[in-house]
């Protein structure tokens, strides 16, 4: 059949889905699910691609005696082979190398403001494959997040619960109830802080998402670098020690209800710019903008997610995005959702592709 569509708008049931291409890499969502197979292989291959992640300490991987990324992340194993290419082709700019260095040495969080699609979650996810810094951790922001999001979560409820059917069982089970340290869950910046030897990777992906507090409630614990939880504080008396569950899906001790950190992790705040920060956040970490991938980086980052044969056969849509106006925002994931479908649908007319492109390049600014 020489006709691209799957979805004519006809009206009559066909079984034309069947004829679906695969996914995009950065789409598979049953790469995400490798005890639930796609196909005959798929969940096989997903695991493969767990295992292979977590022996190289490339960005998703897990902390040494940390649980495997698809255990604590469900979304990571789709993620894995597309960040793990797109990393080892990240070119970055000398001030980006620059900026990224003085965050190291100082010990400072990495703020980075640019459009949509810059590169600004890749350069934390850069870092940690480059220096081997195991799994990254991520919170992203929305308007309702709030401090204790990141640092972490004690389950009231559920300790209420277990405490009430203990007494209706007449401690049958002999134990009593849990320790406290079973319902509290840290966050990843709480993960990010806990005592280690190398610094952990942080990414608190778009904050100038949230509310007008958040900036402000975070100048303690990042200067501090550590944090108190009161509900163990309460009982350290009677639990001097305490095990959490951590981000990455471990128990780790928490003594005295306190946790610091020895070495600081490397923390990257990211921004689209839609709002400025206190000045007060602004002193405490080291600031860089990042501007529009160049050439440069746009064809690394096509040639990580869909191969070295995709430049040659989008290089007009390429020119295009390169040659776009200054003023307007563009995505590169525009550009790379522009380059895969069109060259799965090669039945298409010529026309038809171009206005493909142009539905899928609209600029993210434009007036509605």
């Amino acid at each position: 059949m020489n006709d691209w569509r799957i979805y004519r708008g006809a009206g009559l049931p066909h079984d034309g889905v069947r004829r679906l291409p695969p996914p995009p890499p950065w789409r598979d969502f049953a790469a995400g699910r490798p005890h639930e197979p796609a196909g005959d292989d798929a969940g096989e291959d997903a695991a493969d691609d767990v295992a292979e992640e977590a022996a190289s300490g490339s960005p998703d991987a897990a902390p040494p005696d940390g649980p495997a990324p698809a255990e604590t992340d469900p979304s990571a194993a789709r993620r894995l082979g597309v960040r793990r290419r797109l990393v080892e082709n990240h070119h970055p700019r000398p001030e980006e190398v620059e900026a990224v260095n003085a965050a190291l040495y100082l010990r400072r969080p990495l703020i980075v403001t640019g459009n949509p699609g810059t590169g600004k979650s890749t350069l934390a996810h850069a870092v940690a494959h480059e220096l081997g810094l195991g799994r990254v951790l991520r919170w992203p922001i929305v308007s309702r997040t709030t401090l204790q999001d990141g640092l972490y979560r004690y389950d009231a409820i559920g300790r209420l619960q277990d405490v009430q059917l203990e007494r209706a069982a007449g401690g049958a089970a002999g134990h009593g109830p849990p320790s406290i340290g079973t319902y509290i869950r840290l966050g990843p910046l709480g993960t990010a802080l806990l005592p280690s030897a190398r610094p952990r990777v942080l990414l608190v992906d778009e904050l100038d998402k949230s509310d007008l507090d958040l900036p402000n409630d975070l100048l303690n614990a990042l200067e501090e670098g550590e944090f108190t939880i009161p509900e163990l504080e309460r009982v350290a008396d009677r639990e001097p020690t305490a095990e959490v569950l951590t981000d990455d899906g471990a128990r780790v001790p928490v003594a005295g209800g306190r946790v610091r950190c020895t070495t600081f992790p490397f923390i990257v705040l990211t921004s689209n710019g839609e709002r400025d920060f206190p000045p007060a956040l602004l002193r405490r970490c080291i600031q860089l903008e990042l501007a529009p991938p160049g050439e440069e980086q746009l064809v690394a980052m096509v040639t990580a997610h869909l191969g070295a044969d995709a430049v040659t056969a989008g290089e007009d849509l390429i020119e295009r995005f390169l040659s776009r106006d200054p003023g307007s925002v563009i995505a590169a994931d525009q550009l790379l959702n522009a380059l895969y479908l069109t060259q799965h649908t090669p039945q298409a007319e010529r026309v038809t592709r171009d206005r493909l492109a142009e539905i899928l390049m609209q600029p993210l600014d434009r007036p509605r």
